[in-house]
């Protein structure tokens, strides 16, 4: 009875997306304290990481540091698959990680995983251009959260239906990805990446943004009024080991 359940899931899965044709993200967040454990992290993540997932054909991995990390106590390295296949993102893909630590010497503090799923209005992960090298680009990585899962919701249709993402087109964000966050600590919550020359120009996109008559009128619409509680974001570097 239970592996016929398991097929029928498995079945209906694949149909939703075959149906809905989108992509799935993992990001993974390492978080440390020493620069023992980054340089060991990053060591794992170069030699055997990254070269393990392109073997089994996750073309795409982006891996990030933030830029103000240099005193925090918790320091982070950020790791991005993406994956139409969302059983392909369901391993957690460590690979020996946790023997190059023990008790007293451990690699890291912890790690978290979380799970997304593209908005439809972004359905595809795109990787930003060769045009700006990797030592010049900076991320910024936008977690909102929402007080309830109908205000979630309402958030996402902000972004979609609402017009939010054309307007982040429009202003040239050079979005990496917009996605729910269907596994998480912080949930309902929705994540987004876009992507600039310098931090200079993400001031001034967001200038822009916020001056914008179209967001004027979206911001004031009662329709979107109370659709989030917290705004987190986190502007990254990508490491050298990146593929972008």
């Amino acid at each position: 009875m239970r592996n016929c359940l398991v097929l029928v899931l498995s079945c209906w899965l694949s149909f939703v997306q075959a149906k809905d044709n989108k992509e799935y993200y993992k990001l993974i967040v390492y978080h440390f304290a020493s620069s023992d454990q980054e340089k060991k992290i990053d060591q794992f993540l170069s030699d055997t990481y990254l070269p393990k997932l392109h073997q089994i054909g996750f073309t795409h991995i982006g891996v990030f540091k933030p830029i103000v990390n240099d005193t925090a106590k918790d320091k982070q390295i950020l790791v991005l698959l993406n994956h139409d296949k969302l059983e392909k993102l369901s391993q957690p893909f460590q690979w020996g990680l946790s023997e190059l630590g023990s008790y007293d010497q451990p690699i890291y503090t912890r790690y978290e995983q979380i799970l997304l799923s593209a908005f439809k209005d972004m359905s595809k992960m795109k990787v930003p251009s060769n045009d700006i090298s990797k030592n010049d680009r900076v991320f910024e990585l936008r977690s909102y959260e929402s007080p309830t899962e109908s205000a979630y919701r309402n958030k996402v249709h902000m972004f979609n239906e609402g017009g939010e993402i054309k307007l982040f087109d429009e202003l040239g964000f050079n979005a990496v990805f917009y996605a729910d966050v269907l596994y998480g600590s912080a949930m309902p919550n929705l994540m987004y990446m876009t992507s600039f020359s310098s931090i200079e120009s993400r001031n001034e996109h967001w200038k822009q943004f916020g001056a914008s008559a179209t967001w004027k009128r979206l911001s004031s619409m009662e329709f979107y009024k109370n659709n989030m509680s917290a705004l987190h974001s986190y502007l990254l570097k990508s490491t050298a080991y990146s593929d972008y």
